[in-house]
C-alpha cells in the first residue's frame, strides 16, 4: 500500500502498484420530491440509505457517505479512469431497474457527476468541487460526467486568465460557496466562510488557486472583492430572513490592506447595511506593510466588522503583531489539525496556540477538522470552534440554507453532528 509521501513523486518515479486513481463520485436522486409525495417524508428521508445498500451490493469496496435526503458521496480507488468511469456506469444501469421500497417497486432517478485525480494528489478541496460541477454539469445534459483533473485542457495559463478575469466578474461567471463553522461546546453553526469560484463558460470549474493570485497581479483583486462583499450582504440578509441570522465571513487580500481606496469604499458599502460581517485575514498580509494593515483593520472593527486571523501559524507568525490587531478570532492553519492525532510536536503546537488567543480575549477555530478523533482532542485542549470536512465542505448558498434548516451537523436524537460520524478513511485511502 503506497504511503502519503509516495503520492507525491512524480508518475515517472511511482512503482506499477501506486499508480492508481482516486475517485469522487457525487449521486443524487432527481426525482426525490416526485418519491417523497408518495411515500411520505419520514419514508423519502430514509432513501438514501435503499441507494447505499444497492451501491453496496454492487461495489463492496466503496466507502459512502450520505450528505443530504437525495445526496450521497462515494469515494474509492481504481487503476485507471476508464475503470471507474465502467464502475459508475454499472451503477447507472442498475437503478434503471425498480427498487422495492416497503414491497412496492419505484423506479429512482438517478444523475451521477464524477471526478477523478492521480492517486499523487491528494487535493481533496479540488477533488470534490470538480465532483460538484461534474454533477451540475450532469444535471443539465442527463448523462454521467467524468471529470479528469489531470487532463491538461483543465490547467490555465496565467495569460489566459488575466484576459478573461474582468468579464468573469461583469458577466456573473463568479459564485460563492460557504463552509460552515461549529461551536464545539454549543453544538451549533454560529457563523460560515465564504469561498468564491470561477465557473467558466467553456472550461468549467476554475478553483481560486488558479484565479485569486492572477487577480491581483492583474489589479482585479479590488474589484473582485468588492463584488464578493455585496454579494455576502445579500445572501447574509436572505439568511436571517428565513431565520438563519448567522455572521458571514470574506477573505481580504494583503495588497488590499494597503490600499486606502478599497478600504473607503468597503466601508462606505459595510456603514450601509446593518448585515453580519467578518473579514479574514493572514498574518502574513499585515507583516507586508503592517502600519497601514492595523490602522485600516481597526477603521474595519470600529464599523463592526468582525476580525479573525487566517491561517496561524502557516507563515512567519508575530506576537508583536498578533497583540496589536483588533481581531476576537484565530484561526489555526489546517497544517496543525491534520496531523493532530499523528503528531507528537503538532498536539502541543494547537493547545498552546489556543491557550494564547484565548489570553488575548480571542476564539479559537481550528480549520481542516476532518476525523471525529481530532474533533475529540479539540475539544479537549477547549477550542472554540471547528470547521473542516467533517462538518460540511463548501456548498452552494442553497445548500448552505437547507443545511441550516434541516440542522444537518446534528443527528435527530444525539445532538452530535451528524457529518461527524463519517469516518476517517472516507477521504483518504489508508
Amino acid at each position: 500500500m503506497p504511503t502519503r509521501r509516495a503520492w507525491k513523486r512524480s508518475s515517472n518515479d511511482r512503482t506499477p502498484e501506486q499508480r492508481y486513481w482516486r475517485i469522487l463520485c457525487v449521486c443524487e436522486i432527481a426525482n426525490f420530491v416526485s418519491l417523497r409525495r408518495h411515500l411520505g417524508r419520514a419514508r423519502a428521508d430514509s432513501l438514501i440509505l435503499d441507494v447505499a445498500a444497492r451501491i453496496t451490493a454492487l461495489c463492496p469496496d466503496i466507502r459512502l457517505a450520505p450528505v443530504g435526503r437525495a445526496l450521497i458521496e462515494l469515494a474509492f480507488e481504481r487503476d485507471t479512469p476508464e475503470a471507474a468511469a465502467a464502475d459508475v456506469d454499472r451503477l447507472r444501469k442498475a437503478f434503471h431497474r425498480r427498487i422495492d421500497l416497503d414491497g412496492e417497486p419505484y423506479q429512482l432517478q438517478m444523475h451521477f457527476g464524477v471526478a477523478a485525480a492521480p492517486a499523487c494528489e491528494d487535493d481533496e478541496v479540488r477533488l470534490a468541487e470538480a465532483a460538484e460541477s461534474a454533477l451540475d454539469q450532469a444535471r443539465h445534459e442527463g448523462r454521467v460526467v467524468m471529470l479528469d483533473l489531470s487532463r491538461a485542457d483543465l490547467a490555465f495559463d496565467k495569460l489566459t486568465l488575466m484576459r478573461e478575469l474582468p468579464g468573469a466578474i461583469s458577466n456573473g461567471e463568479m459564485f460563492l460557496q460557504y463552509q460552515p463553522k461549529v461551536h464545539v461546546r454549543r453544538q451549533e453553526i454560529t457563523s460560515a466562510e465564504a469561498l468564491v469560484r470561477w465557473q467558466h463558460p467553456t472550461r468549467g470549474l476554475i478553483l481560486p488557486g488558479d484565479f485569486i493570485s492572477v487577480a491581483e497581479e492583474a489589479g482585479e483583486i479590488s474589484s473582485l472583492t468588492l463584488w464578493t462583499l455585496r454579494k455576502v450582504i445579500d445572501d447574509q440578509k436572505r439568511l436571517a430572513a428565513c431565520g438563519h441570522d448567522l455572521r458571514l465571513f470574506l477573505n481580504i487580500s494583503g495588497m488590499l490592506l494597503a490600499d486606502a481606496s478599497f478600504v473607503a469604499e468597503a466601508s462606505e458599502i459595510v456603514r450601509a447595511t446593518d448585515a453580519k460581517l467578518g473579514f479574514e485575514i493572514t498574518e502574513t498580509a499585515v507583516i507586508r506593510d503592517p502600519e497601514s494593515a492595523i490602522r485600516h483593520l481597526q477603521a474595519f472593527a470600529d464599523i463592526g466588522v468582525q476580525l479573525a486571523i487566517d491561517d496561524y501559524g502557516a507563515g512567519l507568525s508575530s506576537l508583536a503583531y498578533l497583540k496589536q490587531l483588533p481581531a476576537s478570532e484565530l484561526k489555526i492553519d489546517k497544517m496543525f489539525v491534520l496531523q493532530l492525532t499523528s503528531s507528537n510536536r503538532d498536539p502541543l503546537i494547537v493547545r498552546s496556540t489556543i491557550d494564547l488567543a484565548h489570553a488575548l480575549d480571542m476564539e479559537v477555530t481550528a480549520e481542516g477538522v476532518e476525523s471525529p478523533s481530532a474533533l475529540a482532542l479539540l475539544s479537549v485542549m477547549g477550542c472554540d470552534m471547528v470547521q473542516g470536512f467533517l462538518i460540511s465542505r463548501p456548498i452552494g448558498f442553497d445548500a448552505f440554507r437547507k443545511f441550516l434548516d434541516d440542522d444537518a451537523h446534528r443527528t435527530n436524537a444525539g445532538g452530535a453532528p451528524t457529518s461527524f460520524i463519517r469516518p476517517e478513511s472516507f477521504w483518504k485511502r489508508a
